[in-house]
């Protein structure tokens, strides 16, 4: 049962004494690029604060997935670009903004638009990842990342514009200084000799060393009394490095006390006004409809959220019954393949276990009149009274046919793994968190996971709590022939790059891999709510 908190009333900020200084008015971007040192102060829905943090979340939830894998710097490219232009977090450049006065004007606020989303939505998840020093130094990395992303691929004259527009104090190396040390210079920086003329012509810049440790570190630049000198074509490390060194200092403004986290959800309504810096946080706790979103966009980078309804699912042509589900588990990730042998050894599923298989077979096109069937012949060691006083109404309520009659969901990886964890005897939640690494080693054979590299990987993915990539890599070695096949032929866009982030979701794709046009069905994949999906959210 759950009790109606009366409403508490959020009292105002006096923005003459809180925000003294700040002027409250729309910004405009002339840069596509964006240091982020000015804070937004317009006023956005509560809606536009939630949805915009959460296409941002995926883009650098879907970064680190790729630094996990090891993927090429061209690799990584290519996938997040692609994502940026999925209407997540597009950024036009100035020159796409030409045409008639009309077109330029309504090209010109879609790409203010574009760029005011982006601006909130990383201040936004300053606040979420302040939290902790891990989710801190995870936010900094993935956020340079996307600097890096969109600083190579921006049009060279506008990114050259932006530069100018930051001031840096860089010390330019004069003509007299350059030709006094040449032979130095271009030694240090390693050039070959083919191209010392026009790295010589280009000039240097003299700055501390540590600003660009990394080009330190790949002894491409001269060290002399604590300064480096580094030559213009390398102006891109001297940027990001100084992007990184803001922002860091930016995060430890932004800590957050851990009282002002609580879990109360008020009307989404209002629109807000904010400033989101470190000023801000003392007054987060006097609106406890913003300490929710920011609590679950911080589980987002945990662990990626993905809510699927499927509905009319036909496979090869024919409605899903409880009959074929025995030859449908080689399609089943490792967690439904556990719960469904134990199934069939124990003829029994403790109550957690069948509400998690029981949603996934809903997810995937099974009935609930069908369900039924396959529970019943499931627990063959009962007779039919007893399945009808303890276990029919169960699989009914999954199906939103009795109790309240919400329509549940199936459960995504995020949900798994922050919920309630298996107990002695009970196999729900997910194996490779779960499940001793010897035996999963053992359970990984029998989906014909023998590879010395695979399994290395998927240990190294267990160690850094990384489930749902050691999953998206079992799931890549299995199906490696039908991806290579979708890749070539120019088809399947999303296996060889997207982490598995729902049982159904590695359902559909194993699938659909395997049996190319046989699945058709009807997905509506909705962002996270900051409430959860039906199921606890609270963190173990």
């Amino acid at each position: 049962m759950y009790r109606q908190e009366p409403a508490k009333r959020v009292r105002a900020i006096d923005s003459k004494k809180h925000w003294a200084g700040v002027d409250f008015k729309q910004l405009f971007y002339p840069h596509r690029l964006n240091f982020y040192n000015t804070p937004p102060t317009t006023e956005i829905t509560l809606d536009e604060f939630e949805q915009w943090a959460i296409d941002r979340l995926r883009i650098l939830g879907e970064i680190e997935s790729c630094l996990y894998r090891n993927m090429t710097a061209a690799e990584l490219q290519d996938v997040i670009i692609k994502k940026l232009q999925k209407d997540l977090l597009p950024l036009g450049a100035n020159s796409a903004a030409g045409g008639g006065s009309k077109f330029q004007d309504s090209k010109i606020a879609k790409q203010q638009d574009e760029r005011r989303k982006d601006h909130y939505s990383h201040y936004t998840l300053r606040l979420a990842f302040a939290r902790s020093e891990d989710l801190r130094k995870r936010f900094l990395a993935t956020e340079t990342i996307l600097f890096k992303l969109r600083y190579n691929s921006d049009d060279t004259q506008e990114r050259q514009a932006f530069i100018e527009s930051l001031g840096f104090d860089w010390e330019f190396l004069s003509v007299e200084e350059k030709v006094a040390m040449r032979e130095d210079l271009l030694a240090g920086t390693g050039t070959k000799s083919n191209e010392a003329d026009a790295v010589f012509e280009a000039g240097f810049f003299r700055v501390d060393w540590e600003k660009v440790y990394d080009l330190v570190d790949q002894r491409k630049v001269l060290l002399r009394g604590g300064k480096a000198y580094v030559p213009e074509s390398q102006q891109s490390s001297l940027v990001i490095a100084e992007f990184t060194a803001r922002l860091e200092k930016a995060l430890e403004a932004c800590l957050l006390p851990p009282q002002v986290f609580s879990s109360r959800r008020r009307n989404r309504s209002l629109t807000i006004s904010t400033q989101l810096t470190a000023r801000a946080l003392p007054r987060l706790d006097e609106d406890d409809r913003l300490i929710p979103i920011l609590n679950h966009l911080s589980r987002g980078f945990i662990a990626p959220e993905y809510n699927t309804s499927m509905t009319a699912t036909t496979l090869n042509g024919a409605s899903l019954t409880a009959a074929v589900i025995d030859d449908l588990v080689q399609y089943f990730p490792m967690c439904m393949r556990q719960l469904h042998t134990t199934l069939r050894r124990e003829k029994h599923l403790l109550h957690n276990g069948r509400l998690q298989y029981n949603l996934f077979l809903k997810g995937i096109g099974l009935s609930v009149d069908e369900a039924l069937i396959f529970w019943r012949k499931s627990f063959s060691r009962i007779d039919d009274d007893e399945f009808q006083k303890k276990y029919r109404y169960n699989v009914r309520h999954g199906y939103g046919l009795e109790g309240t009659r919400r329509n549940y969901k199936p459960m995504s990886c995020q949900q798994i793994l922050t919920d309630r964890r298996p107990a002695a005897n009970q196999v729900h939640g997910c194996p490779y968190r779960e499940v001793a690494i010897d035996n999963l080693v053992v359970g990984l054979g029998t989906m014909g996971v023998s590879d010395r590299d695979v399994i290395r990987h998927v240990r190294e993915d267990i160690e850094a709590k990384k489930y749902h990539v050691a999953c998206s890599r079992v799931f890549e070695h299995t199906h490696a022939k039908e991806l290579k096949r979708e890749k070539e032929a120019g088809g399947w866009s999303g296996g060889l790059t997207e982490n598995i982030i729902h049982p159904n979701e590695y359902f559909t794709r194993s699938f659909g891999l395997k049996n190319p046009g046989s699945v058709e069905a009807t997905n509506a994949i909705a962002p996270p709510a900051s409430g959860g999906s039906g199921q606890s959210m609270e963190m173990d």
